[in-house]
């Protein structure tokens, strides 16, 4: 089978430069729909502009846990070269082999010191942070606090995607931290209890297709998800969905960006991630979609950064998760969730 009916159509557009004469043609999996139509314009393109005999081809993952598939299938001939998946994602992949080592690129030490997970290849390619999400005709004044979801005026305006989704767990996480739960390692009883208590006021543990459209739609007044997602379809609602990050704080969710082991187009891969990660790229996919940047170098305009988590006063308030630790007993909290929370809906 040709390799383009594996992985299909390449970005071939040429640009010109006459900088670098390495050639090639690398293939990048990374998330579909609104990421890729905003990765594409604000890093793969601009690549492909400075580095003319490279050409780029966008493999749209629907999941990390499906790239990790495929390259497990593909190991002994991969078809992919560079891979950005969920950092607990990457630590499968890790384990079993699946990545080859990228410390010495340039660009590592430009990198802020929590794109490094021990024990897990790559580099951390983007940051995204947990925010509420509201709808500003029916939640006025914005919400401030986490507890907002526990004001009985919204019973039944509440969407929230349950456990094992990242979303669900992130939630238990903030209401842990809200209502001084203490060290999540320790324990996430008292975020537990607390959601337990909420749960008769929830209108739905799976929203579909998403929390933001819930808030769009009309259906839900108080949502959860992810910072830049919601802050382009909040610029898009016409003013229907809007994005607080609470005053105690967010946690960062990590994409690792992986070199993948034996890859056939190994050169240009490296090239490729050496200016993904880059302060040029990390602030053009900042100002688009306000992922917080991943290179310390990169110079974000205040409009923008206003827009993440990444200001200094929200950086002091950060919860640092370690999602490997996450990943270790998310089936016991979602077993806890099913138990004494999804049962009293």
């Amino acid at each position: 089978m040709r390799r383009r009916s594996l992985i299909g159509t390449a970005l071939a557009t040429p640009f010109i430069r006459r900088a670098h004469a390495e050639e090639g043609t690398l293939t990048l999996a990374a998330y579909s729909g609104i990421f890729q139509d905003n990765y594409l314009p604000a890093v793969v393109e601009p690549f492909m502009k400075a580095n003319p005999g490279i050409k780029v081809i966008y493999y749209p993952a629907g999941s990390s846990a499906q790239t990790l598939g495929l390259l497990r299938a593909q190991k002994a001939a991969p078809q992919l070269d560079v891979v950005l998946i969920d950092v607990s994602v990457a630590k499968g992949g890790t384990d079993d082999g699946l990545f080859d080592d990228i410390s010495g690129l340039g660009v590592m030490k430009e990198l802020f010191p929590t794109a490094f997970t021990k024990g897990v290849a790559g580099a951390a390619g983007t940051f995204d942070n947990y925010v509420m999400l509201y709808a500003p005709d029916k939640v006025n004044p914005a919400p401030t606090s986490w507890k907002d979801f526990w004001n009985p005026k919204f019973k039944d305006r509440i969407a929230i995607t349950a456990p094992p989704d990242i979303v669900g767990i992130s939630f238990t996480l903030m209401a842990n931290k809200a209502w001084g739960g203490g060290d999540y390692r320790t324990s996430l009883e008292t975020g537990v209890a607390r959601i337990a208590e909420l749960a008769p006021n929830v209108l739905t543990w799976a929203p579909a297709p998403d929390p933001y459209t819930f808030i769009i739609q009309g259906q839900a007044d108080l949502a959860v998800g992810w910072n830049a997602r919601a802050q382009i379809y909040s610029a898009g609602s016409g003013g229907k969905l809007a994005v607080a990050i609470p005053s105690e704080g967010s946690l960062f969710q990590i994409n690792n960006m992986c070199l993948v082991k034996n890859a056939r187009n190994a050169g240009p891969a490296r090239r490729f991630i050496d200016y993904a990660l880059g302060a040029q790229a990390q602030k053009a996919f900042t100002e688009r979609m306000f992922y917080a940047p991943v290179n310390s170098k990169a110079e974000i305009s205040a409009a923008a950064l206003a827009r993440t988590a990444a200001t200094p006063e929200r950086m002091a308030n950060m919860l640092d998760v370690d999602w490997l630790e996450i990943a270790r007993i998310r089936d016991g909290l979602s077993e806890q969730w099913r138990r004494r929370i999804l049962t009293k809906r």
